[in-house]
């Protein structure tokens, strides 16, 4: 009997598994340690089933995961790091590869385990941060995490908010699935409802959007979340590098889509990005202005509706509301102009149409005649040379009042120029010179105001002196055009030319000059009455059809640039390329003109002036007050 239950007492023992002390023996195991993991609780055998004794084979069957976690196994053979590691790629992410040594597993809530919130980018970095198995597997995406450390969700993440987004609440866990596949979380069809666990409000109103709508029926076109926010390197609106700020969201997340050829051709979106980015509302956040409107102000952010829908920020019937954000006290009739007009798109309005045609025909037509007599002049003066003897006689053109004014005008117009076209053309190089300086362009916005403000003042200053000065009064007569001055101005061509030999001769002002007069005092109502009009916006539009805002915009613009060329093409060779008074005639600072000049050019003139002055100097200097 002794023998037969030792026999099977021996039987029994054989048959039982090795116990942990035994495996130990050979394997470097931390049994204490052990005990604190999530298996602690499990015998060695209860993982290695198919070691029955010890010693075991050299080769044992690998631990099957799915004995206790069978859902979890079944999802990852068929995520795509289950399935490439099916088709043979040795190097797949595994169980082991995310969730770390075999004997060292512990909670995913532990702050030591790779999957838990905090550590997860660095685990899945392991893998799609290696530049060689990115290369080795032909994998596209450039850094991604890398870009999602950066991000909003990242750096919250960091920062202790377990809340954020992580790398497995938008891809998931052990069901992560190539973008493509149509279950897949971040498939553009259910990106929305991903980003929707954390952003429920906002997930709703998208998807009643004209985008979200679009999605839901199919549309590979129309953008979701990921779409205008980007994926990893999701950015909080505020930042400058965020797809979504004020500063980008029109040009590059917008026009991404609005503004491409082919989308274009497609569901014909028409020219809105390009005609808003040259628009007072473009321009402004072009140059820097972070307060001006962009797409979603008007349009909405995740609520773009069509402007059909009553419900839509842009319908007419909510546009007063909509603009009155920036326009306080719009008027009705903001809801009767047309908006995203290009000058090429024939939408404009018949008004700021015509406007621009006349410029069109008169700038390259006044600009044109000008060339062509100042070069005819320049040419004759060339060949036969001054008519100066080298004498530096002055003789008295600008009293002190007109220097002042001149002196005001000279300046505010130099500022006007450069503060207007930097507006106009905020990326070019020289504009971007003065950004450091002025990043928000405020500093333009009020330099142009004030040069505005002290040129109209210099203007008025200038005929309340002539009605007030009767001595300088007569400028306005002499000033006034005749059909001698057409008849000089067909003589000097033909002067110039050799068809005539005597050179045409004028009073007090030639007819150059009293073009530039007229033409300087149009100019300023001209650009005075438009200014005006656009720097009082909101007053503009509470009483004016937008149309109007269009029209002052053209005229101010096109205005602008046929004064700026005058002045380089007619004023400046006037007073500094004309070979009779270069390098320059310095009666704007002195007062004094080149007294052989005005001898040659205005023979009477002189004459007349000359006995005037000798004439008072002769009277006692009783009568002389």
């Amino acid at each position: 009997m002794r023998l037969l239950l030792a026999g099977l007492l021996s039987v029994v023992l054989a048959a039982a598994p090795p116990s942990a002390k035994e495996c130990i023996g050979c394997h470097d195991v931390d049994l204490a340690k052990f005990a604190t993991t999530m298996h602690g609780s499990l015998g060695c055998t209860d993982c290695h089933a198919s070691v029955t004794r010890v010693p075991h084979a050299d080769k044992v069957a690998p631990v099957a995961c799915a004995t206790c976690h069978a859902d979890q196994v079944k999802a990852y053979s068929k995520s795509v790091h289950g399935k490439a590691k099916s088709a043979g790629m040795i190097d797949a992410a595994t169980c082991k590869s995310c969730h770390g040594a075999a004997h060292q597993i512990v909670s995913v809530k532990d702050a030591a385990s790779p999957v838990a919130k905090q550590h997860l980018a660095d685990t899945c970095a392991s893998c799609h941060s290696n530049p060689e198995f990115l290369t080795k597997h032909n994998i596209p995406f450039a850094k991604p995490v890398e870009a999602y450390r950066l991000s909003i969700h990242g750096r919250e993440v960091a920062k202790g908010n377990l809340s954020a987004a992580s790398c497995s609440d938008c891809h998931g866990s052990h069901d992560i699935l190539a973008s493509t596949d149509p279950q897949a979380k971040v498939n553009r069809a259910n990106v929305a409802d991903t980003c929707g666990v954390c952003h429920n409000e906002v997930q709703t109103v998208y998807t009643e959007s004209v985008h979200g709508l679009a999605v839901k029926r199919g549309s590979k076109d129309s953008p979701t979340c990921t779409g205008c926010h980007g994926e990893h390197s999701i950015l909080a609106p505020t930042e400058a590098g965020s797809l979504v700020n004020a500063a980008r969201v029109s040009a590059v997340t917008c026009g991404r889509c609005h503004g491409d050829e082919r989308l274009n051709a497609r569901y014909s979106f028409g020219d809105k990005v390009p005609a808003y980015q040259d628009s007072f509302h473009g321009l402004a956040v072009r140059g820097g202005q972070k307060t001006a409107a962009n797409c979603a102000s008007c349009h909405g952010i995740h609520n773009i509706l069509p402007s059909a829908d009553i419900r839509s920020t842009i319908n007419p019937a909510n546009l007063k509301q909509t603009c009155g954000q920036c326009h306080p006290g719009l008027g009705e009739k903001i809801s009767r102009g047309r908006v995203h007009v290009r000058t090429a798109g024939g939408a404009e309005h018949s008004m700021v149409r015509w406007i621009r045609l006349a410029y069109y025909a008169l700038i390259p037509m006044t600009i044109g005649f000008m060339l062509l007599h100042n070069g005819l002049d320049w040419l004759a003066k060339l060949r036969r040379g001054p008519h100066h003897g080298g004498s530096h006689e002055g003789f008295p053109r600008m009293n002190r009042t007109f220097r002042i004014t001149h002196a005001m005008v000279m300046v505010t117009f130099i500022s006007l120029v450069v503060t207007g076209f930097a507006l106009k053309f905020p990326d070019s190089t020289w504009v971007q010179l003065f950004r450091s300086l002025d990043p928000t362009s405020h500093l333009r916005g009020v330099v142009h105001r004030i040069a505005a403000v002290v040129m109209i003042a210099a203007t008025v200053i200038h005929f309340i002196h002539l009605a007030l000065n009767r001595r300088d009064r007569v400028i306005l007569f002499e000033l006034l055009p005749t059909f001698q001055d057409a008849m000089d101005m067909f003589n000097m061509i033909r002067f110039n030319l050799g068809l005539i030999n005597d050179r045409p001769t004028f009073g007090m002002f030639g007819y150059a000059e009293k073009m530039e007069y007229w033409a300087f005092m149009w100019g300023t109502i001209v650009m005075a009455v438009t200014g005006l009009i656009l720097w009082a916006q909101n007053l503009s539009l509470r009483f004016f059809p937008t149309w109007v805002m269009d029209a002052a915009t053209a005229a101010h613009w096109y205005e602008a640039i046929l004064a700026t060329l005058s002045i380089l093409v007619w004023h400046w060779y006037l007073v500094i390329f004309d070979p009779d008074v270069y390098p320059m005639d310095l009666a704007w600072l002195t007062g004094k003109a080149p007294a052989d000049h005005v001898r040659m050019t205005r023979p009477e003139y002189y004459r007349k002036t000359v006995e005037a002055q000798d004439a008072k100097a002769d009277q006692p200097k009783s009568d002389q007050h």
